[in-house]
């Protein structure tokens, strides 16, 4: 029977050193206690590709909606509706047909040029500079402005609702922060003055598709109540900045420590979509999928209590090498898939957006600068209980 316990092997996803750089636990994890137990916070671990990748979708029993983070199911607060990362069938299937309708191709079409301005607007005024920061300057801006842009919030106001939004979501400390049902009341109503204006002054934006959609339940079809539609804005708002940010940030890295792939991708764009996808099952902007256990369970060998928690780790997963061969290298030219965006009812919607955004934002940086290194002691790394990633990442460009 497999051990869930081994001597000196310890995780736990609040503390600050270990999220610096989990890879190390995590390949002990995989290797020595594949099913891991943390007597210290109660709860349950699986690491390996093949665990991972059949739980994910398996919300029979590994269930979202007590949260997908440690600290909200810990908590245990009420979600409020149209948090559809926090939701399960049937619930989550109604809001992600709606917001299926929001994020249409023709919408995704229409807004990388604007992605490439944004850009282009941030890394212009830095063409004679030996060096910037990637996210205060630039993996920060876009995603703040292409979410703007779609939520239809003015230009003036993106920034101080992207630090608002961040603040909420960041630990100051390594340990658990519990969280409230005021804390989803206050980042929603960040939004509630406009939606109210948008409710008199409608748009071709998110907002006001909310606004005017009806959804179909229990046979018939009613229009979104106001806490929807500010929860749906709000989630919109923060899952879009916060992962696409990190991504940005683990490019600029990665390819900084691995030059030779960096200057094939100078030589040749059509590369870059692949290597985006190297980077994000390399470095997961979100790698760690909490769910609650619905009943009694059965896991490599051991009965999972109804009630548990159980992590499921994507980020893990995504380097196993028993799935992907040397799996601990980075390789633009693996072309393999990878569970950085989820698997089942809940594979991100975003994900084609966060795609986009990456490879518009690379195309620019190469365009100026083929070559960079990062300055790591001015290096500051970001902690949340949802992403993961740099919050400050200067490079010195050459």
């Amino acid at each position: 029977m497999a051990s869930t316990k081994t001597v000196d092997l310890y995780y736990d996803p609040f503390d600050f050193a270990i999220d610096d750089d989990p890879y190390p636990v995590w390949k002990r994890m995989r290797d020595e206690a594949p099913l891991y137990y943390n007597e210290k916070y109660d709860f349950y671990a699986l690491s390996r590709y093949e665990d991972v990748a059949r739980e994910l979708p398996n919300w029979h029993t590994y269930r979202s909606g007590r949260g997908t983070t440690m600290d909200v199911i810990k908590s245990g607060i009420e979600v409020p509706p149209g948090v559809i990362l926090f939701e399960d069938p049937p619930l989550h299937e109604l809001h992600r047909r709606l917001l299926s309708k929001v994020f249409t191709p023709r919408r995704m079409a229409a807004i990388e040029p604007l992605t490439r301005q944004f850009c282009a607007r941030v890394l212009d005024p830095l063409a004679s500079a030996d060096s910037f920061d990637l996210i205060g300057d630039l993996g920060a801006q876009i995603p703040m402005r292409t979410i703007g842009y779609l939520l239809g919030i003015p230009e003036t106001d993106q920034a101080q609702i992207r630090d608002t939004t961040g603040g909420a979501i960041g630990l100051v400390e390594g340990t658990f922060k519990a969280v409230t049902a005021e804390t989803f009341e206050n980042s929603y109503q960040l939004f509630a003055d406009y939606i109210e204006w948008r409710a008199d002054h409608p748009s071709d934006d998110l907002m006001t598709q909310l606004l005017n959609a009806r959804i179909e339940e229990n046979g018939t079809t009613r229009p979104l109540t106001r806490t929807e539609v500010l929860t749906y804005t709000s989630m919109i708002a923060g899952a879009g900045n916060e992962t696409t940010t990190r991504l940005i940030g683990f490019i600029g890295q990665v390819l900084a420590e691995h030059p030779d792939q960096r200057n094939e991708l100078v030589a040749d764009f059509s590369l870059i979509p692949g290597a985006i996808e190297e980077v994000l099952r390399y470095q997961a902007p979100s790698p760690v999928q909490a769910r609650y256990v619905a009943h009694d369970s059965d896991c490599r060998g051991r009965t999972i209590p109804e009630g548990s928690t159980m992590l499921l780790l994507n980020g893990s997963a995504n380097r196993d090498e028993r799935h992907y061969p040397d799996g601990e290298r980075f390789d633009i030219h693996r072309n393999a898939a990878h569970l950085s965006f989820g698997q089942g009812v809940h594979f991100c919607l975003g994900s084609a957006l966060a795609r986009m955004q990456a490879r518009v934002a690379l195309e620019e940086i190469l365009s100026r600068w083929p070559e960079w290194d990062v300055d790591y002691d001015g290096a500051a790394m970001a902690h949340t209980a949802s992403v993961r990633g740099w919050g400050k990442l200067p490079i010195r460009v050459g």
